[in-house]
């Protein structure tokens, strides 16, 4: 599992590491790993770190003793290294020194300089040392010349710790920002490298382990990988039958969207439930395509035994359903129409797990938000959300985010893919989600467990081309074997 830290917990675990290490060896620690780094980005744009051209694009503080420091290293190898100073006076004096004794070049990053330009665009690799994790608001004026160089050049952008611009603990971006190809981070993730908007700048992202002590409780994201989605999948035992591995209700679809129903039962099937029932008008649609299921017409509370419910898919204005399900004692998944019709006082009164599942527009309205609000504040948004109602709420969204009620650390899925933007997706992933929750997983596990098969299995079902919704529930099977190995 990877985990992201807030900026005040990697300051104190920094000042606690520091205090035990001999001066300036933290920073030579983090300088290697991203000369290093760089070194492998040259070896692919360049073909080699000798002669190559690298520019460096220097702050003030460490974020720019940093790259400073790994400027040296890479002169030494034999790369021709120019480091541009947007502000002179406060530039790290240490890695200075290093820069100039390497055979570096020291020079003004005056945005509007010919000469900065030039050096930019003849560049193998710009090295974005502009700002660290403590800075705020955007990049500064002086520095926004420089970024657009880079980015109209033909050199890869390399990032010390985050883009600068980038709200390391929101993922927020107010302004303009670095687009790098790579971000070497240090000691741990930060949030806003794991969270959109901030997540589209980052490319890819290099882990330096630099010893830093960091408790596992303070964590303020974790993003689940392969082996703890595994843990998380049920497995039947021998003596297994439908109800001791769950049975899933679904209720859901309307004369007008019957294939929401059939959507949200696909994806029930395939999340290891025993037994699929589905309420609704849509059952003659389900029958004819899942013949499978267990077809109901008398309502939620008259359907037989279920142990967890999924409401909203597709429902229209059938608020008389969304009640009764929000009435069972049972773990219940809301989604789509559902959250609109759900009574939040009806929500908050549960004592029975509750999972919504909102994207940015949805929980926009919960919020009473412009959606462009909370697709700017994801993190804060998916937060505001389960404390406002009492639930588990997953985010959805090109980094879909699930959070608790009771607070901890705030899931973040990886596995996501754009092509999973289209009609029905969500259904099949709420389906996916009730169907584990029915196996017996703790909302915020159901929840992150089927937001990683669901991403997997989009990119199954796509691999570079469009995928409609009924492609990715058939994917599912697959993304499932992938992650247990099988």
């Amino acid at each position: 599992m990877r985990t992201a830290y807030s900026v005040e917990t990697v300051r104190n675990a920094e000042r606690e590491l520091m205090a035990r290490l001999p001066e300036g060896a933290l920073m030579q620690r983090a300088a290697a790993g991203l000369a290093a780094a760089c070194a492998q980005v040259l070896a692919r744009v360049a073909g080699r770190v000798y002669g190559s051209r690298v520019v460096l694009l220097v702050g003030s503080g460490d974020n720019g003793g940093d790259a400073l420091y790994a400027g040296a290293r890479l002169a030494r190898r034999g790369a021709g290294v120019t480091a541009l100073l947007l502000a002179p006076e406060r530039a790290h004096a240490g890695g200075l020194a290093a820069l100039r004794r390497a055979g570096g070049r020291v020079a003004d990053g005056d945005g509007a300089s010919g000469a900065a330009g030039e050096s930019i665009a003849r560049a193998d690799l710009v090295v974005d040392g502009i700002v660290g994790i403590g800075g705020r608001g955007g990049l500064r004026e002086a520095a926004v010349p420089l970024v657009d160089a880079a980015a109209r050049s033909r050199a890869a952008v390399v990032a010390v710790d985050l883009p600068s611009g980038v709200d390391a603990d929101t993922g927020q971006v107010r302004g303009d920002v670095v687009r790098a190809d790579l971000t070497v981070t240090f000691g741990t993730h930060k949030p806003g490298l794991l969270i959109d908007p901030a997540r589209e700048y980052v490319g890819a992202v290099r882990l330096v382990d630099i010893g830093m002590p960091l408790p596992a409780e303070a964590a303020e994201l974790e993003a689940l990988q392969h082996a703890d989605v595994a843990r998380l999948l049920p497995v039947p035992a021998a003596e297994s039958d439908k109800y001791r591995r769950g049975v899933v209700g679904i209720a859901a679809g309307s004369a007008r969207y019957p294939g929401a129903a059939v959507l949200a039962v696909a994806g029930a099937l395939r999340g290891g439930a025993g037994a699929v029932r589905y309420v609704g008008p849509a059952g003659d649609a389900v029958i004819t395509r899942f013949p499978e299921t267990l077809v109901s017409d008398q309502g939620p509370e008259r359907a037989g035994r279920v142990q967890a419910w999924v409401v909203g898919p597709g429902a229209g204005d059938d608020a008389a359903t969304v009640a009764q399900v929000l009435a069972a004692k049972v773990p219940v998944l809301i989604d789509a129409d559902g959250l609109r019709l759900a009574d939040a006082d009806a929500v908050r009164a549960r004592t029975a797990p509750t999972l919504m599942t909102p994207h940015a527009g949805e929980a926009a309205a919960l919020l009473g938000v412009a959606r462009e609000e909370v697709e700017g504040a994801r993190l804060a948004s998916v937060r505001e959300l389960a404390a406002r109602y009492g639930a588990t709420v997953l985010l959805k969204g090109s980094t879909t985010l699930v959070a608790s009620a009771k607070g901890g650390p705030v899931r973040v899925n990886a596995t996501g893919t754009s092509w999973l933007a289209t009609a029905g997706s969500g259904d099949v992933l709420s389906g996916l989600a009730g169907s584990l929750l029915a196996a017996g997983l703790s909302a915020v596990d159901a929840g992150s467990a089927a937001a990683y098969l669901h991403g997997l299995a989009g990119r199954f079902a796509a691999q570079g081309a469009p995928a409609g919704a009924h492609d990715v529930a058939a994917a599912i099977p697959r993304a499932w074997r992938d992650v247990r190995g099988d």
